[in-house]
């Protein structure tokens, strides 16, 4: 595989000519026997591998949480997820054979980035077990998805030799056929299509006495064709990770493809959290937030630096970065910091020598100006912390009896506490911590966490301190889905209806270009006292961290609509 800067976009200029498309890739399903020789540009290989990474981490937390992709339940979760993602094109691999463009175009992607990702997972054993796992089990989703129609042109386009048998063969052998295949009716095995393959090929058919066997071979539907697929599928994948094992030090002299294949697996292909769009959050709220919205992990810091008045620089990055994101300024960041680290040993001046600087450059106000983004679920597992740190993934470095003492000390009860142990045990991190969100919410998740910003998101959400995200409706006739925050203190005074009328629309405009203009004013009259000195003692002055109320309860909503 070769790289140069530009990128061809179309599909006949990667490979030449359409016919080599079609005789390259021929199905929906690919078997990646041959590898392709294209020109790709370091971006397009890079997002083409982060999308792939999207789709195997899916299908991951689907097997986590034992959905069985086979069912009709576990593949619409995972449609869902995909199509949530920006993956529709392979939902559409998923959803049998064709050979529209939109078909072309997915199977195009979904080739290079599997050969891609061979690279990146070919190192260790460990990789590779992983990326067999995971890929097997995106071929069986795909397989599912094919008609009876679609697998006879699977056997036919990669010339497998197998054939179903003729009316005739079937009519000789249709009483094992019903007594051996139990699942269906003697309907549906009349008119479904039967191979005859060596029993040693469906050892697994064999087990759950899923096929006929007669004289040393097995006869198979066509619905668990996949099985002796699967198995030549398997031993493709193993054999071409040796290959891409012995050509990895040859592919490592670019410097750029190197580096992009070392930090693939750990690779966040989350959304980014960087700076809050929903509003600010007042630290005063945080100790509230904190009982309430904070996954484990930031929560132990907030505990730790609130008792203790100091962090280790592992744990402001994670922390401050985390708190950027979810809408604290860098102002109120620095305030309180200070505060905090002067109750402690830290004096003012070496706070601000020390840390300000820290504290200013993650916001992108210093050095490099780079407006840095929260830590991600894998960045945090993956990194290494001493006994004294307060940053890294509670579920992954605390002892099971240290993780249920905290959990219980939280609110869990026993059984919940033993629960999430047991994930966290076993090494699912990140399903450990959503099985905590849906205890500690008493709510279903729909998404696997994997970002702290995430789960603060989700559990706002959750409360009903803020509102997800509404499509807006047509322009002509506003809804009040579709209205701005500021209509929300309104809409008690609203009867139950789902659109307004021509008076109703003037009337609650006119109210809120109203509130705006009383809003503006008071954020104007407001800059104007910020700017003159406060009066010794005066009781309008900020509260210090140490005065904070727990008990006062706080919602994000309200400080969303203060920001309109």
């Amino acid at each position: 595989m070769e790289f140069s800067r530009r990128s061809r976009l179309r599909p006949e200029a990667q490979f030449g000519m359409d016919s080599v498309l079609d005789w390259l890739i021929p199905h929906n399903v690919a078997l990646y026997a041959i590898p392709p020789m294209v020109d790709l540009s370091i971006t397009e290989l890079q997002s083409l591998a982060l999308e792939r990474l999207k789709v195997l981490r899916i299908l991951e937390q689907a097997t986590n949480k034992n959905l069985k992709l086979s069912s009709d339940e576990g593949r619409e979760t995972v449609f869902n997820e995909m199509n949530h993602a920006g993956l529709k094109h392979y939902v559409r691999l998923c959803q049998g054979n064709h050979s529209k463009d939109q078909d072309l175009a997915a199977r195009r992607k979904d080739y290079l980035s599997h050969f891609i990702l061979r690279f990146a997972y070919c190192g260790t054993e460990e990789l590779r077990r992983w990326f067999i796992t995971r890929e097997m089990e995106l071929f069986r989703l795909k397989f599912a998805g094919l008609s009876p129609q679609d697998v006879k042109d699977f056997v036919m386009k990669y010339e497998m030799g197998y054939s179903p048998l003729t009316a005739e063969q079937k009519s000789e052998i249709k009483d094992g056929l019903y007594d051996s295949t139990i699942y269906h009716s003697v309907m549906q095995i009349e008119s479904m299509d039967f191979y005859k393959v060596r029993f040693t090929d469906v050892l697994d058919l064999v087990r759950g006495r899923r096929c006929y066997l007669r004289a040393g071979f097995a006869y198979v539907c066509a619905s668990d064709f996949v099985s002796i697929i699967a198995n030549k599928h398997q031993q493709l994948l193993e054999d071409g990770l040796q290959a891409h094992l012995r050509l990895l030090p040859e592919v490592e002299n670019d410097e750029r493809f190197a580096m992009i294949l070392k930090e693939l697996h750990t690779s966040y292909t989350g959304k980014d959290y960087r700076v809050s769009k929903t509003g600010q959050i007042p630290i005063e709220s945080l100790d509230q937030l904190s009982k309430k919205s904070y996954p484990l992990c930031m929560r132990y810091c907030h505990d730790t630096l609130r008792s203790k008045h100091h962090m280790k620089h592992g744990g402001r990055m994670q922390y401050g970065l985390f708190l950027k994101a979810i809408g604290v300024t860098m102002e109120d960041s620095l305030r309180f910091w200070r505060e905090e680290f002067t109750r402690g040993t830290v004096t003012l001046e070496k706070f601000e020598k020390e840390h300000a600087y820290n504290i200013r450059h993650n916001y992108g106000k210093e050095g490099s100006r780079i407006n840095y983004a929260a830590y991600n679920c894998m960045k945090i597992i993956t990194t290494n912390v001493s006994p004294q740190d307060t940053h890294g993934c509670p579920f992954k470095i605390w002892e099971p009896s240290v993780l249920k003492t905290k959990l219980s000390s939280f609110g869990l009860s026993a059984a919940h506490a033993e629960e999430v142990v047991g994930f966290a045990s076993r090494g699912h991190y990140q399903i450990a911590c959503g099985k905590y969100f849906e205890i500690s919410h008493n709510t279903k998740l729909e998404e696997g966490i994997t970002h702290p910003n995430q789960y603060f998101d989700l559990s706002q959400i959750t409360v009903g301190a803020r509102a997800p995200k509404v499509k807006p409706q047509n322009q002509n006739r506003r809804t009040f889905g579709s209205q701005d925050t500021s209509l929300a203190s309104v809409r008690s005074t609203q009867q139950d209806t789902t659109t307004m009328n021509a008076d109703d629309d003037t009337e609650l405009w006119e109210l809120m270009e109203s509130n705006e203009k009383e809003a503006k004013e008071g954020i104007k009259h407001e800059s104007l006292l910020l700017k003159q000195p406060e009066p010794a003692g005066s009781t309008q002055a900020k509260k210090p961290t140490s005065e904070w109320g727990d008990d006062e309860d706080f919602d994000v909503s309200q400080v969303e609509m203060d920001q309109n």
